[in-house]
């Protein structure tokens, strides 16, 4: 990531926009609890004055009343004034952070709005793709090459647009959304990595599927794809050329499990504990890699969560990586 002039190296200027928010409202709370601290100070202070000007009559005449100084009094008035000051400095930290985080909620809508007109606008472009890759299935003879081709683009077209469609969900905070049906994760992961081959062949990477059998997952099917993309494709990213990628889908307890296990270099300059935090990423990326902005394995431990599951190292070292993915068994 490239800073940018007058902004710190590795900060983002959202970051920085909330930090300076959160510094003002510390601010105007601290300067207000300061302010009501002294009014109750100079308050005190200003009762003490008046009482020593006012000395007990008594002591020039036996018959006269009597001026007591309670302690009671003293502290039930210091009381009230302390009260006062921390309603007041409540109100004013209320206001402030009311002040502070309008400028989020604006982003906030506008961001959602962006998502919303993207992800719509994006339908119909995929619509026409899907559509021309049908009109040119039509024109190639069943079972060639050409074929298997254009089945993987119209695929891969079908998963682009159930991702628009969930982006467009999310925006719009659908309550209605379907509930995810049991899918067969074998059969998933098989698709993935199969529409995968000819890039981990680019790399000079061999990909191996193995279905040890599993349960079926309660997961949208889309969701489990791209979770499963995101692993294999940081897996090619850290694989040198020559290298073995191994995706296997197995029985864990109750649940399903898929690992991709790779003979990379193994994780190094960045702590185990954030490589799925977002825009984490290794201090110095292999040579030759693709640029890494820090968002797969974040995106992968979200899906994980969202359906109950899990994501996580299971081993690292100078021969390579495994990484695990379990979900529990649907119902």
């Amino acid at each position: 990531m490239i800073a940018r002039p007058g902004t710190p190296a590795g900060k983002r200027p959202d970051e920085l926009q909330l930090r300076r928010a959160a510094i003002t409202v510390g601010l105007r709370i601290a300067v207000a609890c300061s302010v009501m601290v002294v009014a109750v100070i100079v308050a005190a202070a200003i009762y003490m004055l008046y009482l020593s000007r006012h000395p007990d009559l008594s002591a020039q005449d036996p018959h006269s009343a009597r001026v007591y100084v309670e302690s009671n009094d003293m502290l039930k008035a210091m009381a009230i004034a302390g009260l006062a000051g921390i309603l007041a400095a409540g109100a004013i930290g209320w206001l402030s952070a009311r002040s502070a985080i309008r400028p989020l909620g604006r982003a906030l809508e506008l961001q959602r709005r962006f998502v919303q007109d993207a992800s719509h606008e994006l339908r119909t472009p995929l619509a026409i793709l899907d559509a021309r890759v049908q009109l040119a299935q039509h024109k190639v003879a069943d079972g060639s090459e050409a074929a298997g081709l254009l089945a993987q683009v119209r695929r891969d077209t079908a998963g682009l647009t159930a991702t628009v469609q969930e982006l467009l969900l999310a925006a719009t905070g659908d309550p209605d959304s379907p509930d995810a049906e049991p899918v067969d994760v074998g059969s998933v992961v098989a698709e993935v990595t199969a529409d995968l081959q000819d890039m981990a062949a680019t790399h000079g990477v061999r990909l191996v599927f193995t279905d040890n059998g599993s349960p079926r997952v309660r997961i949208q099917p889309n969701s489990l794809r791209r979770a499963v993309l995101g692993l294999v494709d940081n897996a090619l990213v850290h694989t040198p050329e020559g290298g073995r990628i191994t995706v296997t889908v197995s029985t864990e307890g109750r649940g399903a499990a898929v690992t991709v296990a790779d003979t990379g270099s193994g994780i190094s300059g960045i702590d185990q504990d954030r490589v799925f935090d977002r825009f984490a990423r290794t201090a110095e990326p292999s040579p030759g890699s693709r640029r890494s902005y820090g968002l797969g394995l974040a995106l992968v431990r979200e899906i994980a969560v969202a359906a109950g599951g899990r994501v996580e190292i299971s081993a690292t070292g100078p021969h390579g990586t495994t990484m695990e993915l379990a979900f529990p068994a649907a119902g």
